[in-house]
């Protein structure tokens, strides 16, 4: 569970007030034991409580003397580079303070202005704007377009490096399927290889009749069956 927050402001009641201190004053000289005992440095503390005749020191008086004899004997530049009195220290909460003040005026400036913007678009009339706004209304729409130009510009850059990137290939074609040779049956083999023999006859004999006689009695001429197989009486038969 987290601490509650403590008010940082001085403590009205007497009782509670001493409480805090011997609380808070034993927790200081905790943390800078630690701190001295992890970081191996020289470290103590003087601390005078109200109504106490003696303050409070750590680790003890000699050592104390001694860190305080050294810290006297750095320049007066060194010694004042890290001090703060009360005074400075509470400059620098109100100086903090103004800070975050300011930036929390300009966030809801733009805040203000976006409305604006949003309103001017939904078709509110915007002629009795006064001038802070009607400036503060221009810068943040220049803003805006700056930023739609600059992303526009970015994507442009990413579409052009990623189609260089690209290869574009060509389809490969299918090859073409080749003819399918019909087969032949053995009549038209035979058929077909006996127009070869003749038209190789007249080519060695132009001049010869292969038929002689005429009308039905036509006789052929003698050919050589035994080594062709074509004429064979199984394509053939003779009866």
């Amino acid at each position: 569970m987290a601490r509650k927050k403590v008010n940082l402001a001085w403590i009205a009641n007497d009782s509670t007030r001493r409480a805090t201190f011997k609380k808070r004053r034993k927790g200081l000289m905790k943390k800078v034991s630690e701190l001295a005992t992890l970081c191996d440095v020289k470290a103590c503390v003087i601390v005078y409580g109200p109504q106490e005749p003696q303050p409070e020191v750590w680790p003890s008086v000699p050592e104390v003397t001694r860190v305080l004899a050294r810290f006297k004997s750095m320049p007066e530049m060194e010694q004042c580079k890290k001090m703060m009195n009360q005074e400075g220290f509470l400059r620098q909460r109100v100086a903090k303070q103004q800070e975050q003040l300011r930036k929390q005026e300009r966030e809801n400036r733009e805040l203000e202005t976006m409305l604006l913007m949003y309103q001017g678009l939904a078709g509110r009339s915007l002629h009795s704007l006064r001038i802070e706004d009607a400036t503060s209304l221009a810068w943040m729409v220049e803003m805006k377009v700056k930023a739609v130009q600059e992303r526009m510009g970015l994507v442009r850059a990413q579409m052009a490096s990623s189609s260089q990137q690209v290869v574009l290939e060509a389809p490969i074609e299918a090859p073409a399927p080749m003819a399918v040779m019909k087969e032949k049956t053995p009549l038209e083999a035979a058929m077909e290889a006996l127009q070869r023999q003749n038209w190789l006859m007249e080519v060695m004999n132009p001049n010869d009749n292969l038929m002689f006689g005429g009308g039905e009695e036509m006789v052929q001429p003698y050919m050589d069956h035994t080594n062709n197989p074509w004429l064979d009486p199984c394509y053939f038969p003779l009866n």
